[in-house]
């Protein structure tokens, strides 16, 4: 199907105007929180994928909070903080029902060698898998104390580290914000839902 023909339906109208809202919240946010909260936002009801190749990060911090939804609804969530990212290959994904049926939006940066690179990262994930070397780090920290700008709360269990680098990320989260994120060669595509990153 031509493009050209998709965008003059009204189903293209509807699908294409909502890819630059759906890149805007799942991925552009800025703004870093503060406390134990992961986000100064409500999250939405879906939660997404979020790969990479390798995530080479410098000032990382984890320890347990809460995200809240615009209902009120609280999810318990990993929150990890890395002041200094680079994320090669990397990928976004999130589905959602819509009336025209399932809607994908999957994103794409940082391949061929040209990595995304953030600042100030923090996610509020609920499950993390890859290889992982943390250079300096200590465990059992009080969340309270952790190297990172962003702490969590007192008397609560953390990690932190000079250094981080995890190949092969595959990440389920509720939000990811940055006070800077740069997507070096990113594309933005639309799926029938069924295509995540992982």
């Amino acid at each position: 199907m031509k493009f050209r023909t998709f965008a003059r339906s009204h189903r293209g109208r509807v699908i294409l105007t909502a890819i630059p809202v759906a890149a805007a919240v799942t991925l552009l946010t800025s703004g870093v929180a503060q406390g134990a909260v992961p986000v100064s936002f409500a999250v939405s009801g879906s939660q997404f994928q979020m790969g990479a190749s390798l995530l080479d990060g410098t000032g990382f911090s984890q320890y347990s909070g809460v995200a809240k939804d615009a209902k009120g609804g609280a999810h318990a969530v990993a929150i990890a903080n890395i002041k200094s990212a680079k994320l090669y290959d990397l990928c976004q994904a999130v589905s959602a029902d819509t009336p025209l049926g399932k809607v994908g939006v999957r994103i794409t940066a940082g391949g061929g060698g040209h990595p995304a690179t953030a600042s100030d990262l923090q996610i509020g994930m609920t499950g993390l898998k890859g290889n992982a070397t943390f250079g300096h780090i200590r465990i059992g920290v009080d969340a309270s104390d952790v190297n990172t700008t962003a702490k969590g709360s007192v008397g609560d269990f953390a990690q932190d580290s000079d250094t981080v680098r995890i190949a092969g990320v595959e990440q389920t989260a509720w939000s990811t914000q940055a006070s800077v994120f740069t997507l070096t060669g990113m594309t933005v595509a639309l799926t029938d839902g069924s295509k995540g990153c992982f």
